[in-house]
């Protein structure tokens, strides 16, 4: 089952870097197959769903191979960054009938709660199921140690537990489309 994580900003200095790092390394040990799509890697200057670009291309062709995504977003300014928008713009059919599970991080105590809620009808726009259940990384400044492993260890039973729901709607929507 392939599940790329989509770390959705190219600030500099970015902490959500490291929440992506943590989801990708328990996915893998979850039994996902996933790698990092990372939004700086796809930086563009306008909308581009032409999917003429080697850009697009690239990116629509790691979509359409997916059986699913998640989502890691920082929240600034009480919205997600328009880097992330212009990013999932590039694609739209390769979307459908996938799954999303989201991930939100914030230096404050709500752990991008207002970014999850957006994300979650931007996806329903995009004609993908978002999870119910989510992930909030809190005081993402104070989570992490210098190593870059997390110092809450309840994030691994949370993780499993956010990729268990999302193992369920793969499996149950890849059925439904028999």
């Amino acid at each position: 089952m392939f599940i790329p994580i989509i770390l959705g900003t190219a600030r500099r200095q970015r902490q959500s870097e490291k929440a992506a790092k943590f989801v990708l390394e328990e996915a893998k040990r979850y039994g996902f197959e996933s790698e990092i799509i990372d939004v700086k890697d796809y930086l563009i200057g306008a909308t581009d769903n032409t999917k003429t670009t080697e850009i697009s291309k690239k990116y629509c062709d790691i979509i359409k191979k997916s059986d699913g995504l998640i989502i890691v977003s920082p929240e600034y300014n009480h919205g997600y960054p328009g880097e992330l928008k212009l990013l999932l713009d590039m694609a739209y059919q390769e979307y459908a009938r996938k799954p999303v599970g989201i991930c939100g991080v914030s230096i404050g105590a709500f752990g991008g709660a207002r970014v999850v809620e957006q994300l979650r009808q931007v996806a329903v726009g995009l004609h993908m199921f978002p999870i119910a259940g989510a992930m909030y990384f809190s005081f993402i400044q104070n989570l992490f140690g210098d190593n870059g492993a997390i110092k809450d260890k309840t994030y691994i039973d949370r993780t499993k537990n956010f990729f268990a729901e999302l193992d369920w709607y793969v499996k149950t929507l890849k059925q439904a489309k028999k």
